[in-house]
């Protein structure tokens, strides 16, 4: 039985119908997460999808609109769980601790959308609960992130024309500097495939604080 998993988070077809996915930091992002789940399943480990649903809200996340499903590309296999969250991280609004007891997990690599909502979200609190974690950079999607007085109505060339908008590059690099040596150790899919030898980054254990 393995001791490691594979969470991929809200990759779906949802973000494809939001206007500023055309900016977005990753357009491999099927192709990377692809990788990723073939390496996890070559090595026997467990891979769990997650996707997220806003049910009642009318929005892309409704799941009465139909996009709450895995981007065309990528689909679980027999015995792979398919949990639907409504909160940003994995854990909180569904089984996946008790999906991971039952299957002897300790070690969850994460990849997905979004680098800083989501998929950092459910890296904090998995460390939190004594995962060792590590976090796929290359295997996430960011976006232009607006300043928190912009208007919620703000469109997307109002966003990117904004100078208080954070660039993908920004909001990865931030990402990366909270979670490393804190909450999980940072990889690129060509490290955690076996494609290229690990960097050396800084590896934190599950209990590090501070």
């Amino acid at each position: 039985m393995s001791r490691a998993a594979l969470v991929v988070i809200d990759v779906q077809e949802s973000f494809r119908q939001r206007p500023i996915w055309a900016y977005g930091s990753n357009p491999d992002i099927v192709g990377q997460v692809g990788r990723l789940v073939d390496a996890a399943r070559r090595r026997g480990d467990l891979v769990v999808w997650v996707l997220h649903a806003e049910p009642g809200s009318g929005g892309v996340f409704d799941p009465a609109g139909g996009h709450v499903r895995l981007i065309d590309g990528l689909a679980p296999v027999d015995g792979e769980p398919t949990l639907v969250k409504t909160s940003h991280n994995a854990f909180t609004t569904t089984n996946l601790q008790q999906v991971l007891t039952v299957a002897g997990i300790r070690e969850i690599t994460v990849c997905g959308i979004r680098t800083e909502q989501c998929v950092e979200t459910t890296t904090r609190v998995g460390c939190d609960l004594g995962y060792e974690m590590t976090f796929v950079t290359d295997a996430t999607v960011t976006f232009p992130t607006p300043h928190r007085d912009l208007p919620a109505t703000a469109t997307v060339a109002e966003i990117l024309a904004d100078p208080r908008t954070l660039s993908t590059e920004e909001m990865i690099a931030r990402t990366e500097y909270a979670l490393a040596g804190r909450f999980a150790t940072v990889r690129t899919v060509a490290e955690v495939t076996g494609a290229t030898p690990p960097a050396g980054r800084e590896r934190v254990g599950a209990g590090a604080r501070g």
